[in-house]
């Protein structure tokens, strides 16, 4: 991965914290100064905490490990979805299901729905409803993706591998407080833009920063991004290379 730099997350914002009487004491440990009743993040802080959330994420990545990708408020909906649909990501960026993490079975099923109405209409199975009919369907479909089509690929994962193969990462953690607890619930490691206002003891992996700038938030989530794709590539290149020293089924081995 490309080092990122000081200039980088200067030019993108990511110094801004909060006013002044908005701060959480937490944070006093990245906060490199105020300036106009506002503080200023420590950008090497930031760095540092960028540096060891991708490293996370690319191991992650690499070990067939999941990432969803979670951004619900207005200014990064359209970043957070466009940079984990580049590189084949979970999302959510409606808003945070309640009991995603810790009412499974439920979400579970509301997945299986999705799936089933999905190939419904890709082999033209509903033309045999009425057109009122179809049109309900298409609704409840529409519906189903808005919630659920970022994370359809969660069906697929076990919920006894959670919380060695899945990962959150967080935008805001003050709005996504609702998935910050769910996953310190079940174990789930965390990842996070932490504002001034926030409490980093909360993640895992936090990354002080501006959570509200759309400059901080693009380059943060496309770092990210760039390492969750690295890691699955890695991931992806071993898998590779253990099918090819694997022997053939048959093969006699030498003594």
């Amino acid at each position: 991965m490309k080092d990122i730099t000081l200039k980088q997350l200067l030019e993108a914002g990511c110094h801004f914290g909060h006013q002044i009487p908005r701060w959480n004491p937490r944070a006093s440990s990245f906060i490199y100064t105020a300036r106009d009743n506002v503080h200023i993040i420590d950008l090497a802080k930031t760095k540092e905490g960028l540096e060891a959330a991708s490293a996370f994420v690319k191991d992650l990545a690499s070990q067939e490990g999941k990432i969803i990708f979670v951004g619900t408020k207005h200014q990064a909906r359209g970043i957070v979805e466009e940079e984990a649909k580049r590189v084949g990501a979970m999302y959510l960026v409606s808003r945070w299901l309640g009991g995603l993490l810790t009412n499974w079975e439920q979400i579970k099923k509301n997945l299986e729905k999705l799936k089933k109405m999905r190939e419904e209409k890709s082999k033209s199975l509903l033309q045999k409803f009425t057109k009122k009919e179809q049109q309900l369907k298409e609704k409840e479909l529409a519906k189903l993706e808005n919630l659920y089509g970022g994370i359809a690929e969660l069906n697929n994962l076990p919920q006894a591998l959670f919380a060695e193969k899945l990962c959150l990462f967080l935008i805001d953690i003050r709005k996504e407080e609702a998935a910050v607890r769910e996953a310190a619930k079940m174990g789930i490691k965390t990842v996070a833009i932490v504002d001034t206002n926030a409490n980093p003891d909360l993640i895992d992996y936090p990354i002080p920063a501006n959570d509200d700038a759309v400059g901080s938030i693009k380059l943060i989530v496309s770092y990210l991004a760039d390492a969750y794709e690295e890691g699955k590539k890695l991931g992806e290149k071993k898998a590779t290379q253990k099918r090819k020293t694997r022997p053939k089924a048959g093969a006699k081995t030498q003594k």
